[in-house]
């Protein structure tokens, strides 16, 4: 199978109109010149917003951490205090269950931190390999006689 992309998708079998050339559209953005409109077709991956999300992440992990010591603060000598009323019981168990919710969350953050960050690095050393591949492949510029 040798059949070109205009033969594949050109002409009435295909998606391109009669006579017009067959174009190329990725998650339906069309080609700069197709003047179908629309975005910015060019795909950019950029390390920032990651970075920025692995940051807002991490002190998300920060703000829980305190809290979590801010509960335990806030809850001593409650038990000595309340000591036979029946909701000393039930102000236990809701702590112990704040505690458990404050902590995955905290857990959670700190490996959405880490994650993020990560995937940021990934994506701008793929960005940096991708632009070098592109240099390197590209035809040098025709010089001019005379």
């Amino acid at each position: 199978m040798n059949a070109t992309w205009e033969e594949l998708f050109g002409g009435t079998g295909g998606t391109a109109p009669p006579g017009q050339p067959a174009t190329m559209t990725l998650a339906g953005v069309p080609a700069p010149d197709s003047g179908g409109g629309g975005g910015d077709a060019d795909l950019k991956a950029d390390e920032g917003p990651w970075h920025q999300a692995g940051n807002t992440a991490g002190e998300l992990r920060t703000s829980t951490t305190a809290s979590l010591t801010d509960l335990d603060t806030a809850n001593e000598g409650v038990s000595g205090g309340t000591a036979g009323f029946d909701s000393s019981a039930g102000l236990a168990e809701i702590l112990g269950t704040w505690k458990a919710r404050l902590g995955a969350v905290r857990d959670e953050c700190g490996r959405l931190e880490g994650a993020l960050k990560g995937a940021g690095l990934q994506f701008g050393e793929r960005e940096a390999a991708t632009k070098r591949k592109i240099a390197a492949e590209a035809p040098a510029p025709a010089r001019k006689e005379g």
